[in-house]
């Protein structure tokens, strides 16, 4: 487990942005990405009738619905051990392989990075 304190800045910035939107919106993730250009997007889980998202899906999406042509990295603070598969792709597609997806405790400590490859 990392410090949140030991990141580089923009990095806690976005566990941050993803710990308040999991919070703020009473739901089991909040994830947040940021662009090419240093632009964010967060996001919580989507859990309706007719449409299921992962927090990190979504903000991924909104990236897109926005213009961005690629990420620098995502967070997603989760009770979860680790980002799943179809969120590592979600990441993947918009990214590339490499982009590094933090993965935080709803305290904020990270658990880990994993790359989205």
């Amino acid at each position: 487990m990392t410090e949140t304190s030991a990141l580089d800045p923009e990095d806690r910035k976005i566990i941050t942005l993803a710990r308040s939107a999991r919070a703020r919106n009473g739901v089991p993730e909040g994830a947040a990405v940021r662009d090419e250009t240093g632009r964010t997007y967060v996001a919580g889980t989507v859990a309706l009738d007719s449409l299921r998202l992962s927090a990190l899906r979504t903000a991924v999406a909104m990236a897109v619905a926005s213009g961005a042509k690629s990420l620098e990295a995502a967070a997603v603070v989760t009770e979860a051990e680790s980002a799943s598969d179809e969120d590592l792709a979600a990441v993947r597609d918009l990214g590339g392989a490499g982009t590094p997806v933090l993965v935080a405790a709803p305290d904020g400590t990270v658990r880990g990075t994993v790359s989205a490859g």
